[in-house]
């Protein structure tokens, strides 16, 4: 009859220190309040951009704001298309980590030579995103957010503004969207979807797990 192995305390602690040393490296940038440098490699929506940190590719979600959905058009469109124009491919970036959310994307205010996540505030492409204003200066971006509507920028031109995101995503059409941001979106395999440049499109819009070896391109299988 065979025995099961003896742990020592010896074991134990490398053991522990295995788990320990391997955290630190897949999730560098994933802890509360670190500041870290980044590259811009491409922008998925109004408040999804994928960087590369340390030698890997991350997905970032845009702390403190919420912008419009892609399917919210134009505004979600619009959004995108600023954020492009304000955080080009390759730009040097840094990263205020918040946290990590429920899809392993990392939430940060992205401070280029402004902090983007303000500015998309108060130039009308996003709202500040009240349930999510822990660790975030909520009374700046609420008063950003204040002023905005006050000059009718960008979400605003609409009285009252347009039907924020967050009740967007909870309406029939909202939580149809597969796009991996909402509640029940589905996940995509390489085999499925056809083509490189949609699993690029995937991709950019928070799909991480497709790009399995954090290359910052998802699956290379279809090249």
């Amino acid at each position: 009859m065979e025995t099961a192995p003896v742990q020592t305390p010896a074991m134990v602690r490398w053991f522990l220190l295995g788990v320990a040393l391997w955290a630190s490296v897949v999730w560098p940038a994933e802890v509360q309040g670190q500041s870290v440098r980044a590259t811009v490699l491409s922008i998925g929506d109004g408040d999804t951009i994928r960087v590369r940190q340390a030698g890997r590719a991350l997905t970032v979600r845009l702390a403190c704001i919420d912008a419009p959905e892609t399917a919210q058009s134009p505004w979600g469109q619009q959004a995108r298309r600023y954020l492009q124009q304000r955080l080009p491919i390759g730009r040097e970036v840094t990263l205020e980590v918040k946290t990590t959310d429920r899809y392993g994307r990392t939430v940060a205010e992205v401070i280029s030579d402004i902090n983007l996540n303000l500015v998309m505030v108060e130039d009308g492409q996003a709202f500040a995103y009240r349930q999510y204003l822990g660790g975030c200066n909520a009374k700046k971006y609420l008063d950003a957010e204040v002023r905005t509507s006050r000059h009718r920028y960008g979400v605003w031109q609409v009285e009252g503004g347009i039907t924020r995101p967050w009740d967007f995503r909870r309406s029939p059409r909202g939580r149809s969207i597969s796009d991996g941001t909402t509640p029940g979106g589905r996940r995509y395999r390489c085999s499925e979807i056809g083509s490189y440049d949609r699993a690029q499109e995937l991709l950019r819009q928070g799909h991480s797990y497709l790009d399995g070896n954090g290359d910052g391109e998802a699956c290379d299988s279809l090249r």
